[in-house]
């Protein structure tokens, strides 16, 4: 048991390890099964990947309408294989290039060195604008690696853009088509029939054209990136050079992209109007993108003038439609269709429409039938034949000869009604109400009429002249003053009827003077101005001038020939009565200084008499002693007056003016006139108690004036009258008063009493009442008479307070006196 267990022990153990390693070996053998099992499955899977992209990159390049040719290895350009490329692309674009290149059906292996062969010395013409070719931009990006976009020119009018690019290795070449054809296609094809034949005869020169329009103008390609602009372009965007725009992107407007992809997906070309900054200005482009082989094409025009004129014409339409709606004129437009395609608030007014019913556009037809039944329209007997001649207008329209036409209404109002073609079609018709004006019209002929009629009843001559210097309006004594024709007076220029009066008055200074004032609008001109002629037949005129509100002039001859004549006649008479009231003043102081001093010597002798000196009188020699008494007395007195009154004539009787109170003053009158009035047996009466005021007049004249009323007012009293005295002062004024209950004096005389030398009943010179009535007018006074025949008279002088001195001797006036 001891022996056997260690050797048991190992055969287990070698046992156990075959069995281990046998388990082993087989695990081992099925994972490396299944292990090239899972790789082969992810080839399987990796190859039909890579199939299936390169079956996909095969349908791209198929339907690419372009071709693309890659080299593994450098070409070389010159050589005439150009290092076999590979080409990439369907069989219709490589046969469209070859055809292109005008090669038919080149032989070899490999067409693309042939095509590019083909293609390598014909003219080009870089982004940039340099002339080039094929050839020269492969050498330099062979040896620079610069990039280059070319647009080739073929002998089959048509053109290929060629692009150039180093990929990491390799170097490719786009080919593709980009001829005419895309922009055809686009719809664009009024604006390219130039272009088209430029193209076919010079497709460079097309390429130039573009590069030098004035607009900007660009390709993008399928991808949205930008291939090509012009000059305008690159100026418009603000960059160096065409390189550098390709280079950053630089687009007119961030929606480009969007639009160019609406038009490769639509086939369409889209326009639009964007605001944009081109020269560091904000302008306003129309862009329009259209799609053409291999991408989109894009001009940008400037329209900013003719957006604001858009804009401008909007707001002239808008205003215009304002003006019209605000004008009192009623107007309607009808288009071409003859429906109301306008109309202004003061139509729907004047033809009492509602406004819903013109908004829906009636015809023009529709509405005169609406217009009649409403009673509107004139009336009409044929109305069916009135309505075609108003529609017929359509296809004639009015001219600016046509005139206008009035519509006398059934309702009393008479319509001007004036047509005219409108611009855009259709008419415009024009209403206004005339029944005010026609009125006013037919009031203005009558009045007009009138004045013409009042105008040929002046003796005056009267012509009015408008401001053209033409005569508008003359009456017949014009004619008859210058001794014209009326017929040739019509409207006639101010030079031919100067001309017709020249032979009665030959001045030209004058008249051209007077033209001046007609036709001159100054202000200093038009002024009233008047003036004096004499004529050659010896008639003395006299004229005026008035400008008249509406710019006409009125000129005015008046014949005063005859009142000049009496004029000199009257000036010849007040001289001579001048010089006759003259020598009667000389004379009245003459005599009067010669009967004062044998006046004189008779009442003294009288009076020396009469004192007894020369012995005792007989009562009969002392009656006759009296009589000659009073005689002298009254012949003074009379002398006295005349002197007085030839002083006032000749203004040389002054007043001596002083304190005067008038209750003192009319004691003394009476007490002077007492006896007198005794022995006529006339009872005197005073009406002042106390004191009646004092005023500023000379005492003498105011004694004076009493004196002569109370003698007059006791010659025409009876005996047994009474003659009242009275003075009073009232406020500034002061009244003296002599009235009688005596015969009176009639209404008649009553006017002349106050007159010189008027005698009255009494007798007596008739200077008493005349003197007082002058000395109260040198006061500053007046006098008021009131009678009534068979009650008596009463006479009242009315005086300042204080007298007038202009006829007052001057008072003396010292310095440094004191006031009282």
């Amino acid at each position: 048991m001891a022996v056997a267990e260690p050797v048991q022990l190992a055969t287990y153990i070698v046992t156990a390890g075959a069995v281990a390693f046998a388990v082993a070996a087989a695990l081992w053998a099925f994972r490396l099964t299944t292990g090239v099992r899972r790789v082969q499955g992810q080839w399987r899977r990796r190859v039909a990947w890579l199939e299936d992209r390169l079956a996909q990159a095969d349908s791209v390049f198929g339907a690419h309408p372009g071709l693309v040719i890659v080299w593994e290895t450098p070409p070389d350009p010159t050589a005439a294989e150009w290092a076999r490329p590979k080409v990439y692309g369907s069989p219709t674009a490589l046969a469209a290039m070859l055809k292109f290149a005008d090669l038919g059906a080149p032989g070899g292996a490999n067409p693309a060195a042939a095509l590019l062969d083909g293609l390598g010395d014909l003219e080009a013409r870089s982004a940039g604008g340099e002339d080039t070719t094929l050839r020269q931009r492969m050498t330099a990006l062979m040896e620079t690696g610069q990039a280059f976009s070319l647009t080739i020119a073929g002998p089959s009018g048509r053109f290929i853009e060629a692009d150039g690019r180093a990929a990491g290795a390799q170097l490719v070449l786009w080919l593709t088509d980009a001829t005419i054809r895309g922009l055809e296609e686009s719809g664009a094809r009024g604006r390219l029939e130039e272009a088209r034949r430029v193209v076919s005869e010079d497709p460079l020169a097309f390429l130039d054209m573009l590069g030098r329009a004035p607009y900007p103008a660009f390709r993008l390609s399928s991808a949205g990136r930008l291939e090509w602009v012009n000059a305008a372009y690159v100026e418009a965007v603000g960059a160096e050079n065409a390189q550098a725009v390709l280079s950053g992107q630089v687009f007119l407007d961030a929606a480009i992209k969007e639009q160019a992809r609406e038009a490769l997906r639509s086939g369409q070309p889209r326009r639009s109007v964007k605001a944009a900054v081109l020269h560091a200005q904000r302008r306003v482009m129309e862009l329009a993108l259209f799609p053409v082989s291999g991408g989109v094409a894009g001009l940008a025009l400037d329209v900013t003038e003719g957006e604001e004129a858009k804009a401008q014409l909007e707001r002239l339409s808008e205003a215009h439609d304002e003006t019209l709606d605000h004008m009192a004129e009623a107007v309607a437009i009808f288009d071409r269709s003859r429906k109301l395609s306008f109309y202004n608030r003061a139509f729907a007014q004047l033809f009492r429409l509602e406004e819903a019913t013109l908004n829906e556009r009636p015809s023009h037809g529709a509405l005169l039938d609406q217009l009649r039944e409403k009673r509107l329209l004139p009336e009409q007997a044929d109305y069916v034949a009135w309505k075609e001649a108003e529609l017929s207008q359509y296809e004639n329209p009015p001219t600016a000869e046509t005139p206008d036409e009035l519509w006398p209404l059934p309702d009393g109002r008479t319509l001007r009604v004036a047509r005219q073609r409108h611009p855009s079609g259709g008419l415009l018709f024009i209403f206004e109400d005339m029944t005010d004006q026609l009125t006013l019209q037919a009031q203005y002929k009558t009045l007009l009429k009138v004045q013409r009629a009042t105008l040929d009843k002046l003796n005056e001559a009267v012509a009015v002249f408008g401001s053209d210097g033409r005569l508008k309006l003359s009456n017949a004594a014009f004619a008859r003053v210058w001794k014209l024709d009326p017929e040739t007076l019509e409207n006639a220029p101010f030079e031919e009827v100067a001309d017709a009066c020249h032979p009665l008055h030959p001045d030209p200074e004058a008249w051209s003077a007077l033209k001046a004032r007609i036709t001159d609008p100054g202000p200093d001109a038009r002024k009233a101005t008047t003036g004096e002629i004499r004529r050659s037949d010896g008639t003395v005129l006299t004229w005026l001038s008035r400008p008249l509100p509406d710019g006409a002039t009125l000129i005015a001859w008046d014949d005063i020939t005859d009142s000049r004549r009496i004029e000199a006649a009257l000036r010849d008479k007040a001289e001579a009565l001048e010089a006759s009231e003259r020598i009667k003043t000389e004379f009245v102081k003459h005599v009067s200084y010669q009967l004062r001093t044998p006046l004189t010597t008779i009442g003294g002798y009288a009076d020396l008499i009469a004192s007894g000196l020369a012995g005792e009188l007989n009562e009969a020699q002392q009656s006759h002693l009296g009589a000659i008494q009073t005689a002298s007395s009254q012949l003074a007195k009379l002398i006295d007056d005349i002197l007085d009154i030839a002083a006032i004539d000749a203004g040389q009787l002054e007043l001596e003016l002083g304190d005067v109170r008038l209750g003192e003053l009319t004691r003394e009158a009476s007490e002077l006139i007492a006896s007198r009035a005794e022995h006529e047996g006339v009872r005197l009466r005073l009406e002042t108690e106390g004191d009646a005021g004092a005023i500023r007049a000379d005492a003498n004249r105011i004694k004076q004036v009493l004196y002569n009323l109370i003698t007059n007012a006791i010659d025409h009293v009876d005996a047994g009258g009474t003659v009242e005295i009275g003075a009073e002062v009232e406020g500034s004024e002061a009244r003296l008063w002599v009235a009688d209950d005596g015969r009176g004096i009639a209404p008649e005389r009553q006017a002349k009493i106050f007159e010189r030398f008027e005698r009255g009943e009494g007798g007596g010179a008739g200077l008493g009442l005349a003197l007082v009535n002058d000395i109260v007018r040198l006061h500053g006074g007046w006098v008021e008479l009131e009678s009534e025949p068979g009650e008596g008279t009463r006479v009242t002088c009315h005086l300042p307070v204080t007298a007038a001195i202009e006829h007052s001797a001057p008072e003396l006036a010292l310095k440094g006196g004191r006031k009282a």
